[in-house]
């Protein structure tokens, strides 16, 4: 697999998961809800922009979603944010780690494939090349 530096424009998870809210949206009949997170990741960026003088651009992540998704799961606000931390724990960890071992320094690369996509494989079926 091949890899380039791409800059920030998106949290790919984030494109990913959006499409899931929408259709869970749809299905418990909170597509206004839904509407207006969208309006808000929309709006944003130029709002901050505008205000912070921040010119790279920001985007929503994975997260933006995530309460709205608990709510709609019906799940109590109070757990909302145990979950969220349960989800990053080793994470955080593991940039701390980095932290300590780099003097400081978190290493973040945005990396964009440019191979060519192909077809997923089991790894029941896969051979080793």
């Amino acid at each position: 697999m091949v890899w380039v530096m791409q800059s920030t424009l998106s949290d790919p998870r984030a494109r990913v998961f959006k499409g899931f809210v929408k259709k869970l949206s749809k299905e418990k009949n909170m597509l206004d809800e839904y509407n207006l997170y969208a309006l808000v990741e929309k709006l944003a960026p130029q709002v901050i922009a505008k205000e912070r003088k921040i010119y790279k651009g920001v985007s929503a992540n994975v997260d933006f979603y995530s309460g709205f998704v608990y709510q709609m799961l019906g799940l109590p606000n109070e757990l909302f944010t145990p979950i969220f931390a349960i989800a990053r724990i080793v994470g955080w960890s593991a940039h701390r780690i980095e932290e300590l071992v780099n003097n400081g320094k978190i290493i973040r690369p945005a990396y964009k494939s440019i191979s060519e996509r192909t077809a997923y494989v089991p790894i029941s079926q896969r051979t080793n090349k």
